[in-house]
């Protein structure tokens, strides 16, 4: 099963460049499922559901969250009624919406997706490692495809849970930083890990968020609105290629596609 995990979706120009690039990325890697974490979607911070749908219309099949996913006060209903959009796991249990979805994949296999947030330099939040290992004893009878987002601001945090779920997950994706990384790998138990999938946005930008603003913000020290940028769009992310008879992943490959 070759799955793509697209990395955080940012406004308007991360929507444009899954209603024109999306398609071509899936028959260039001839992908069957179809991840994304789309937190920042709606005007850069939070998502809402016509947004959502809007992705689940153009051939995304699950989507991730992490600490933005509040934002838009009317997701929250949303998250509700629906099995494939989802918030981290390790909010506390009368939190809205699910942490954790298994879906049936085109090829008729199961497929598990579990969302975590980091507490390093984030909220304090349930442990990531004890909630994923909690999840999994409650569903390692029904499927082995199992891929986890770590939507975490720490590295060390995301490594260690790699680490930790390591033959236990087919694939650790680290999100939220916005910067794709270069230490994609299989680790030896066969899990699929990068620290982070990166960003599909505008890459002339400070993760996604005008650079002249940021500057400015670093330069006076002041609260200051946030507008999205514009220029160079790319998608972000990566294709792991996951043995369905075992759940191990054979490959990790990143994808970072021009928007021309």
């Amino acid at each position: 099963m070759k799955l793509l995990f697209i990395g955080d979706i940012v406004g308007k120009p991360g929507r444009k460049i899954i209603d024109n690039l999306l398609n071509l990325v899936v028959d260039k890697f001839q992908i069957d499922v179809v991840i994304a974490n789309a937190e920042n979607a709606a005007g850069g911070m939070g998502i809402t559901p016509a947004i959502a749908k809007e992705f689940f219309g153009r051939g995304i099949d699950i989507i991730t969250s992490g600490n933005h996913i509040w934002r838009k006060k009317e997701i929250i209903p949303f998250l509700e009624t629906r099995d494939d959009i989802l918030r981290p796991a390790n909010y506390p249990e009368d939190a809205p919406g699910k942490g954790m979805t298994i879906m049936n994949t085109r090829g008729g296999s199961f497929l598990c997706v579990i969302n975590l947030e980091g507490r390093t330099f984030m909220r304090s939040l349930e442990c990531p490692f004890k909630t994923a290992e909690s999840l999994l004893d409650q569903v390692r009878e029904k499927t082995k495809l199992i891929v986890v987002d770590f939507h975490a601001e720490s590295t060390s945090e995301k490594v260690a849970l790699g680490w930790f779920l390591d033959g236990r997950v087919s694939a650790v994706v680290g999100t939220h930083t916005h910067i794709q990384t270069a230490d994609e790998k299989i680790l030896p138990g066969g899990t699929a890990y990068i620290s982070d999938a990166g960003m599909t946005g505008p890459m002339d930008s400070v993760i996604g968020i005008d650079k002249e603003i940021i500057i400015k913000k670093f330069l006076t020290q002041r609260p200051i609105s946030f507008k999205v940028a514009k220029k160079n769009l790319y998608m972000q992310g990566v294709v792991v290629d996951i043995d369905e008879s075992t759940g191990k992943s054979m490959s990790i490959q990143r994808v970072n596609e021009p928007f021309m």
